[in-house]
């Protein structure tokens, strides 16, 4: 296929304009979020099922912008039983239907070094780069980290082993972006295009010199280059590869070739019928000289689709595959690890999330691994980065009214088994289907032959093993490390149990996986129990040579099975009883209520699927038990409730009442007294919660007034509360001094307790009455106006609270997210004419936006940090 020569702009490529639908693809930016609540990624989020939103299902953190819960810094091994169906039923091919089963991990990474939240990004672009000796994954980009959430531009490098986080020091960078691409070519780093703001994309290339640690721009010559961001790039060769991506005019469905060496792009468009469609948010990668596609969306719908392209003919090719297709899916990732095709993640969230699709690109057969632990993580617009035998994903989230702004912490998988495991399901499938006169033929030490196979090859996880016997393999003792060591390195080692000594003293119980079981009785294992000859081959190992030795799988059987162990059933797990979820609970006690008391259960509907913990109450939503039929049955409902959650006290909450005061409405359902103690980033809150209001969405802005260097100022509160952010100021930023304006008597009453709990009431003047008349005047070097849904009313006395010389005003509203820039500028102009009304002659300028949480559908909860300097 020829390349085409220079063009103009116009015709540079063949452009798909953009979907009219209700979402705007490019809505990712707005409100400088990254992830707008119209984004596409949040439409799909927001139209889900409930389950998804609530994000309990999926584990979702419930603090605002913090990791989503990945069983962190703790190795989580699964129970693999491969399964099957299409030519063989499932009643006649027990072996694929959870007989055999195996053992892969994951790992949350313990991050040293760089704080964590450095990671806490999504849109950001990852690759592998070898410093020195020692492997690492590099990221650059992405919206999020430390703070105020915004576009980043610094590069990480993360040691996926040890956990260690370092900041590559350089004196000049791209600026900040996101929905770029990272690729490596030889010991450079390419960064192309992106997204720096709602209204900047940009067609930029980087190179990052790894050898010297700096940045240089690229002057690129050749055909015109469209700016766009959420395409893909790959590098083969010393070329880079792009494909696709949303510009200013539409999604993007041309080949754009950057040869590296002479800094030109070539353009390639659509000429044929294999060519794919436009498309952006897909994945790319190379394999050998060919590229493959997978996914993605055209501005209308999400896709599916797998295609090939050969760098050498310059041609697309749509690939025909045996098996399940994964489900469409666009912001996901994609590898290659070794002859294996992978994606996981991305969206729409599926109860398939916890899958990985996987490719054998030799036989075109897909087939799946589900590992549950990444239901906990929400892997849209993450990285996934292939390093020796170990999958990292970094990176990755969402923000949207559904569940508010979550990321997700690096993780890794072990992938060392993928290979056996593949070989094993179709050496099982083989068999069965040759008893049963089907026709299965697939030569896996060479080439394909014939194949007519399953429809789904699927590789199930399941650690709970509910339903069947755990079992324990007990040895002599003196076979006890090398048994533990290739137990452990073929996975079959059930991690989520002790191995335990015998109550003889003589024998070692290690809890062993069903995978192994299948495995050492096979019929077809031919290795006689007590052969010495196995045991001698072994002899020349320690254990550390034996984790490092090449031995296949078939050995390890061999050797285990020549230690003349047995298998028993592992009595003691047995005795334990299987949890349950508080929602489990909580629905069979209520079900059985419904029962007894001849209700209809589509009451159950109306079952909570998340609460809030205060102090010692448990604290549920306004939304639930909203039927009156529920009222005639409290007496003993709430008492059951209270059970199926641990509660000592249980609580309702009720609506903030929208006077002067702001009292809350909380109804506590079991327990008598309101007063309740809650530890929040160390500190310590007091308060009765039927008459005053907490709200843990404030968390991060806590937080964030905690970590300001307050020591040589005086700090104004005009809504002080119980001390929501008074505590932090003099707590954790060590404020000199806090006046503290309150009117609400309930509120004062938990104030005074709570400057007294946390030994600062000497640093603390507490003014009883409506600040418009207490608060001081001209002292002030930090004024809080922590007001919701607006603190206008007390601009002017922020003003006048203020130094001459001028301080910094944190002042909070609501604001829809359309307003936002009008509302700025409403700030801005309002108390510069406050300071000009009072003598005061100060340059006005907003510092600092911080997006606290969504307050309701299209509305956010903002704080603006307002400097006032003197002019």
């Amino acid at each position: 296929m020829p390349i085409k020569g220079s063009t103009d702009a116009n015709n540079e490529s063949v452009v798909a304009k953009k979907s009219s639908g209700n979402y705007d693809c490019d809505a990712d930016d707005n409100c400088d979020s990254g992830f707008g609540e119209s984004s596409l990624e949040a439409s799909y989020l927001d139209g889900q099922d409930p389950v998804f939103q609530n994000g309990t299902k999926h584990g979702f953190a419930l603090q605002e912008g913090r990791t989503v819960s990945c069983a962190k810094l703790e190795v989580l091994p699964f129970e693999l039983a491969i399964q099957s169906s299409g030519l063989i039923q499932e009643e006649t091919s027990p072996a694929l239907s959870g007989n055999t089963s195996h053992y892969l991990s994951t790992a949350a990474l313990e991050i040293s070094g760089e704080p964590i939240e450095k990671l806490f990004l999504w849109g950001q672009s990852a690759c592998a780069l070898t410093v020195g000796t020692e492997h690492h994954v590099l990221t650059f980009g992405g919206f999020g980290g430390p703070g105020r959430h915004a576009r980043r531009n610094y590069a990480l490098l993360l040691n996926h082993r040890s956990g260690l986080l370092t900041e590559i020091k350089v004196t000049e960078s791209p600026s900040p972006r996101m929905g770029h691409t990272v690729t490596v070519v030889g010991n450079d780093i390419y960064v192309v295009g992106g997204r720096g703001g709602p209204s900047e994309i940009l067609d930029d290339v980087w190179v990052l010199q790894n050898s010297k640690n700096r940045w240089s721009r690229v002057d690129c010559s050749g055909d015109f280059f469209r700016p766009r961001h959420r395409h893909a790039a790959v590098a083969v060769a010393r070329k880079v590869y792009v494909f696709g991506g949303l510009s200013d005019e539409g999604i993007c469905s041309c080949m754009n070739i950057m040869d590296t060496e002479s800094n030109q792009w070539n353009v390639i468009s659509s000429s044929d019928e294999e060519w794919p469609c436009a498309r952006h948010s897909h994945s790319l990668v190379p394999y050998g000289s060919k590229l493959f596609m997978f996914g993605g969306h055209d501005g209308q719908r999400t896709l599916n689709d797998l295609y090939s392209f050969d760098t050498t003919t310059l041609r697309w090719n749509k690939e025909n595959t045996n098996g399940r297709s994964p489900s469409p899916r666009f912001s996901h990732c994609m590898f290659i690890y070794k002859d294996y095709l992978g994606i996981l993640g991305g969206c729409p969230i599926r109860e398939s999330s916890q899958e990985v699709a996987l490719l054998n690109l030799k036989h075109k057969i897909w087939f799946y691994v589900s590992i549950p632990s990444l239901s906990q993580c929400l892997c849209v617009r993450s990285s996934s980065v292939i390093i020796g035998d170990d999958l990292v994903v970094v990176g990755g989230g969402a923000s949207c009214y559904a569940f508010g702004t979550r990321f997700s912490q690096p993780i890794r998988i072990d992938l060392h088994l993928l290979v056996s495991i593949f070989k094993l399901a179709y050496k099982k499938e083989k068999e069965m289907a040759l008893q049963s006169d089907s026709t299965s033929n697939v030569d896996f030490e060479g080439h394909e032959k014939s194949c007519i196979l399953s429809d789904n090859v699927k590789t199930m996880i399941d650690s709970d093993a509910s339903g069947s016997a755990l079992l324990v393999f007990q040895l002599e003792k003196n076979y006890a490390k090398l048994a533990k060591d290739i137990l452990k390195r073929f996975g079959w080692l059930d991690l989520t149990r002790k191995a335990r000594v015998s109550q003889d003293n003589a024998h070692v119980l290690f809890p062993v996986s069903k995978t192994f079981h299948a495995l050492i009785t096979d019929k077809h294992l031919k290795v006689q129990p007590g052969d010495s000859s196995i045991f001698e081959e072994l002899l020349p190992f320690s254990e550390n040579k034996l984790v490092e030795a090449s031995i296949s799988l078939h050995k390890a059987l061999e050797i285990l099975l020549s230690y003349r162990g047995s298998f028993l059933k592992d009595e003691q797990a047995l005795s334990r009883k299987t949890s349950k979820t508080p929602q489990i609970i909580m629905r069979e006690l209520v079900s059985a209520l419904l029962e007894r008391k001849g209700l209809p259960y589509r009451l159950l509907e109306q079952l909570p699927t998340r609460w809030e913990t205060l102090g010692d109450v448990n604290v549920l939503p306004k939304t639930c038990f909203k039927d009156p039929l529920w009222e005639s049955i409290r007496d003993e409902l709430w008492p059951l409730v209270a059970k199926s959650l641990g509660a000592q006290r249980l609580a309702r909450q009720g609506k903030i009442t929208p006077n002067g005061t702001r009292d809350s409405t909380l109804e506590i359902l079991v327990g008598n007294s309101g007063w309740l103690t809650h530890h929040e980033n160390g500190i310590c809150y007091s308060l009765d919660a039927t008459k005053c209001m907490f709200s843990s969405g404030n968390r991060s802005e806590k937080l964030r007034m905690g970590k300001l260097d307050c020591r040589d100022e005086v700090v104004v509160d005009l809504f002080s509360g119980i001390g929501y952010f008074v505590l932090p100021f003099l707590v954790k930023a060590n404020a000199k001094l806090v006046y503290a304006c309150e009117w609400n008597p309930h509120a004062l009453e938990a104030l005074r307790r709570n400057v007294m709990d946390n030994h600062v009431a000497d640093r603390c003047i507490i003014l009883e009455g409506d600040n418009r008349m207490t608060a001081p005047k001209g002292i002030a070097d930090r004024v809080c106006l922590g007001l919701l849904p607006s603190s206008e009313c007390s601009w002017d006395t922020a003003v006048r609270a203020l130094r001459a010389e001028g301080g910094m005003l944190h002042i909070h509203g609501n604001v829809n997210d359309s307003d936002e820039t009008l509302w700025l500028d409403n700030v801005v102009e309002s108390i510069n004419s406050m300071a000009k009304t009072h003598g005061l002659s100060w340059n006005v300028s907003v510092e600092h936006v911080e997006r606290v949480k969504w307050y309701g559908p299209h509305v956010r909860h903002l704080v603006v940090d307002v400097k006032c300097r003197t002019a």
